[in-house]
């Protein structure tokens, strides 16, 4: 996550974007690739190992992310134990993994961006008029083409990818440029979304985890030791676990004091 990363997904995002803002047609093109005009339809949508495929990819992303949902379950519930996972790990994986995947996809754009998908624009049979991606203007009224929510979603693998041994580490970029890129190819093969819909959704993925992971790992204004996110959370869950333990006949008062959380009130 240096800087040459972004400055490759930064000139990534101008190619792309300009690159199909003019020529918007391409994207037309490409969808076509999978689009059997004799039927009318995307194929392969309709197979089951392709949708197999489909839910599998988004099991496996959610497979990475799910330790650090339990860690965290068990620390707002048992605030008095100590994480059982590093607290920058969970707060970088949840953090990424919500913003990518869910307020900059689902909450945002997919729902106030009107452009139809692939499969329901007039060049594929469908009723509505193409739209480049620069235009929310389209016909779509909710959970629309731009941009990919699993695009989004499987290229966030980069994150736990970040995380891996520096000796590890390309050939972990790697594999989760790979697993994008296949997720992303299977979305356009069912027709549900168009090159530029996954495209940036993997850019916009990427510049995510860049942040987020500067935030919490590189820059010192902003960094946290494990030992102060596990304080921060204690502090956070303490009042609910008192209340529960003097409803059982037992205060087990304030929350422990700790260089951490001294630091914390400064």
């Amino acid at each position: 996550m240096n800087r040459t990363g972004l400055y490759i997904a930064l000139a990534l995002f101008a190619v792309v974007g300009v690159t199909f803002g003019l020529y918007p047609e391409l994207d037309l093109k490409l969808a076509a690739l999978f689009y059997d005009a004799a039927s009318k339809t995307f194929p392969i949508k309709e197979g089951a190992l392709a949708m197999f495929a489909r839910d599998a990819a988004m099991w496996i992303c959610w497979a990475f992310v799910l330790p650090s949902i339990i860690a965290l379950i068990i620390k707002l519930i048992w605030p008095n134990r100590p994480l059982l996972i590093s607290g920058n790990t969970i707060a970088f994986l949840l953090i990424t993994i919500t913003l990518a995947a869910g307020i900059l996809t689902n909450l945002t754009f997919k729902s106030h961006w009107g452009r139809p998908r692939p499969v329901t624009v007039t060049e594929f049979s469908g009723p509505w008029q193409f739209k480049p991606w620069w235009d929310p203007s389209g016909q779509c009224g909710r959970n629309c083409s731009f941009f990919s929510g699993e695009g989004a979603t499987a290229f966030w693998t980069f994150a736990p990818a970040a995380l891996t041994p520096p000796a590890w580490r390309p050939l972990a970029y790697a594999g989760a440029f790979v697993f994008g890129a296949l997720t992303s190819g299977l979305r356009m093969a069912f027709g549900g979304h168009f090159f530029t819909d996954v495209a940036i959704a993997g850019l916009v993925s990427f510049l995510v985890i860049w942040l987020v992971h500067g935030w919490i790992y590189r820059w010192p204004a902003t960094r946290k030791s494990d030992a102060e996110v596990d304080a921060a959370l204690t502090r956070f869950a303490w009042p609910g676990y008192r209340w529960r333990q003097k409803w059982r006949g037992r205060d087990v008062g304030p929350a422990p004091a700790t260089p951490e959380t001294a630091r914390l009130d400064v």
